[in-house]
């Protein structure tokens, strides 16, 4: 498996994804995160047969960062329960063209997803089928015409922190699906799921996080 495990034990598997991997399967048929991670366990523990490997959430296919991953049903059960009820802290990075109109605030949107295009609506007030989406971000440091910004996202909704930096006007590097005017060379966009931070579903003892930024050249001027 040709990504970064941060942290194993019996219940998880915590990884660095690297951008352009699926973390679950699509109709491109490529191999996704989950079944790598299956073949990697299978592997590493000699086991026979069928191996468990549940998906807790997802990283879009051109982000990288961290994943979590679960090796039993329980873990799994208990991680799904975690997330939904807002009991785990995620900090991304995101390298956007235009300075946000603040060095830090909250963005609340009320996002609508078209399933057949796979792109997410923001919009300012309640419309009908939208879920509430809020973040909070950051300004950490601008280079070369660019900003670094850290983005706490406060609720789990599909490209919420693409979608709501873009309706601030701070399109992520990279994100023509959103606005930005080029693709990066590798499809890759300029977001990365740098922290996580929770309590262990089953040891009950507090799991914080960190994935190292990817090598790529771009990503390591913003942050050196």
């Amino acid at each position: 498996m040709n990504v970064s495990v941060i942290f194993e034990d019996n219940h998880l598997l915590i990884v660095n994804k690297p951008s352009g991997l699926l973390v679950q399967g699509d109709e491109t048929g490529d191999m996704p995160l989950a079944e790598h991670a299956k073949l990697y366990l299978k592997e590493k523990y000699n086991k026979q047969g069928n191996v468990f490997c549940g998906v807790v959430h997802r990283l879009d296919r051109p982000v990288s960062g961290l994943v979590v991953l679960a090796k039993t049903s329980k873990a799994l059960e208990r991680m799904n329960t975690i997330f939904q009820s807002r009991q785990v802290e995620k900090t991304y990075w995101a390298v956007v063209k235009q300075s946000p109109p603040q060095p830090e605030g909250n963005l609340r949107h009320w996002l609508v997803k078209d399933s057949t295009k796979n792109k997410v609506k923001a919009y300012s007030k309640l419309v009908a089928n939208s879920q509430e989406a809020l973040l909070s971000y950051s300004l950490l440091t601008a280079r070369e015409g660019h900003y670094l910004l850290e983005v706490k996202p406060l609720t789990g909704r599909p490209h919420q922190i693409r979608v709501q930096l873009a309706s601030m006007g701070c399109i992520i590097k990279g994100d023509v699906k959103y606005g930005f005017p080029t693709p990066a060379p590798d499809a890759r966009i300029y977001l990365h799921s740098r922290y996580i931070r929770f309590m262990h579903p089953i040891a009950k003892e507090l799991i914080e996080l960190e994935a190292d930024i990817p090598q790529e050249g771009f990503w390591q001027l913003m942050t050196k």
